[in-house]
């Protein structure tokens, strides 16, 4: 096994030369060595923090396939977009493909021609599949939105409860799980469900402080009139959140009326 210096410099050479960027930020570095080493985690990253580095370079680092696991088909069909203009063997398997398209990534995973392998937990999960990956050399399975492994577990994607199987059936294979956020008592549940045990695992936390960001709370009696009253003072454009669909629209069209350019 290579020593933690060796492996950060080929993450740093990987970093400048394939990803483009100067240096790592926050946990990245010992996030990639630790996982690069074999080491089990949870990271808890928020968006725009660079989680995706965190997986992708030990891809590259360790020997053999990762798998990732992402819930949302526009999210690995753009990672795999992404990798793929950076030279990186990068493919998935999903609803959106035939059966050909299919049988072509998997004849590319068989031949050792790609480093990733983006998939649903739907399909990882069916017992075929499990079976296929196990006649393959394995490096890592990254999970990415580890979130839904506990707390929209049983309404968002239920599958995502029964990923401790791979702790089972593939357990010397490294297991990385990631999410913007989680409170200390989903932290607890998501290294339970995922079945990484003390000693095995670190938690790496990034700070969610953002300098260009900040809250602003007003009470009103009328939300309309303070709405107006904001949007007219704020330069460039803005995005209005509402509880529902109808009233995306609802709003869309009062702004409208009081002379706004407005979508929904």
């Amino acid at each position: 096994m290579k020593s933690p210096d060796s492996l950060l410099a080929e993450a740093r050479h990987l970093l400048n030369t394939v990803f483009g960027y100067p240096d790592f930020r926050g946990p990245q570095a010992d996030i990639i060595t630790h996982v690069a080493s074999g080491g089990h985690a949870l990271v808890l990253m928020p968006t725009g923090g660079g989680k995706s580095l965190c997986f992708q370079i030990p891809a590259l680092l360790r020997p053999g396939l990762t798998v990732v696991v992402s819930p949302l088909i526009a999210l690995m069909q753009d990672q795999v977009a992404t990798l793929s203009e950076l030279g990186v063997p990068a493919a998935f398997l999903n609803s959106t493909q035939d059966a050909d398209a299919s049988r072509a990534v998997a004849r590319r995973v068989q031949a050792g021609e790609l480093k990733l392998l983006y998939v649903a937990p739907e399909r990882l999960l069916s017992g075929r599949f499990l079976d296929w990956l196990a006649s393959l050399p394995i490096g890592l399975f990254a999970i990415d939105e580890a979130h839904c492994v506990s707390q929209w577990g049983h309404d968002f994607r239920p599958e995502y409860r029964q990923l401790g199987v791979l702790a089972e059936r593939f357990a010397d294979v490294p297991r990385l799980a990631l999410t913007a956020t989680a409170t200390p008592a989903v932290v607890d549940d998501i290294c339970a469900q995922l079945h990484f045990r003390e000693g095995q695992k670190r938690v790496f936390r990034m700070s969610f402080a953002r300098r260009n960001l900040y809250y602003v709370v007003r009470k009103t009696q009328d939300k309309e009139t303070e709405l107006f009253h904001i949007l007219r003072n704020i330069k460039g454009a803005a995005i209005v959140y509402t509880r529902s669909r109808k009233g995306t629209s609802e709003v869309a069209e009062k702004l409208r009326q009081e002379g706004f350019t407005a979508l929904h």
